[in-house]
């Protein structure tokens, strides 16, 4: 699976070393639940959500001919 899970401190906050971060990423937060992503070179990446929570997170892959 390629969501991974970030941890939230027990006051709330979300502390992040950007320096270990993958080069290009999205992060996702929905109903108080923190999700990374590594976004692919080639593809299109989309957030499905419904009554405004996140449901899937949907990759259309490709690669350059």
């Amino acid at each position: 699976m390629r969501l991974t899970d970030v941890n939230i401190s027990e006051t709330g906050e979300l502390k992040l070393d950007i320096m270990e971060l993958p080069l290009s990423c999205a992060l996702i937060i929905s109903e108080g639940k923190v999700k990374l992503v590594e976004l692919p070179s080639h593809a299109h990446t989309s957030i499905v959500t419904y009554k405004g929570k996140v449901k899937r997170v949907n990759f259309d892959e490709g690669e350059e001919f």
